[in-house]
């Protein structure tokens, strides 16, 4: 498995997808039959990485250039990959992380026109710094208006990027649905259910993974 002998998952999709909820419910799932598990998130997961998680998502949307954003969320990423992630691992721990490299290679990889020369730095940085991918990848498909509304509605400090309108979202899943077309480490997961039936695929699919 991804970096030493456990079993490394990310769970991906827009804001408001629910995403967040089922990576706390598989988490919940695991343990209650025997699992070691680390259940963190990106940006953060590690402390260096937290530091950088109130740089990126507090403030005003244009705060940033989506090149300095990429740098920041690739060195957030090396330090959570350091600290947390590889350790897990190598115990055979299941480490579950709330987003990793697919948010960047969709927040900030298509953020202006086609975003080709920013995907192409997003993934040449990874390359370098990261060389890590997931073992399985659920994304958690919702509607982007609806998505959109779901995030605006639960307010707090970290809005910047739901700050930039429910058109981006829609950018954002029509990149992901891409996404999980090109790497078949993702699974699409409708999240336009309850919790509890997506739960219900989300566990399904890690077990037959751990099988």
């Amino acid at each position: 498995m991804a970096g030493g002998s456990g079993l490394f998952i990310s769970f991906e999709g827009i804001d408001g997808s629910g995403k967040s909820t089922q990576a706390r419910l598989l988490a919940e799932a695991l343990r209650a039959k025997g699992r070691s598990v680390v259940l963190t998130r990106e940006p953060g997961g590690s402390a260096g990485a937290e530091d950088i998680r109130r740089l990126v998502l507090e403030g005003d949307p244009d705060r940033w250039s989506p090149e300095t954003e990429i740098l920041l969320f690739t060195a957030a990423r090396r330090d959570h990959l350091e600290k947390t992630i590889r350790p897990a691992l190598s115990r055979g721990d299941v480490v579950i992380t709330d987003r990793f490299a697919d948010s960047t290679r969709m927040y900030q990889g298509i953020r202006r026109g086609t975003g080709a020369d920013l995907r192409a730095m997003v993934d040449d940085l990874h390359s370098r710094m990261i060389g890590v991918e997931p073992d399985l990848t659920l994304l958690i498909d919702i509607d982007a208006t609806t998505g959109h509304s779901r995030a605006v509605a639960r307010a707090g400090a970290e809005q910047r990027f739901e700050d930039m309108g429910s058109a981006m979202q829609a950018r954002m899943r029509e990149g992901f649905l891409q996404l999980a077309a090109q790497f078949p480490r993702f699974t699409v997961i409708d999240g336009a259910r309850s919790p509890e039936a997506v739960a219900a695929d989300v566990l399904a699919t890690t077990l037959a993974k751990l099988a």
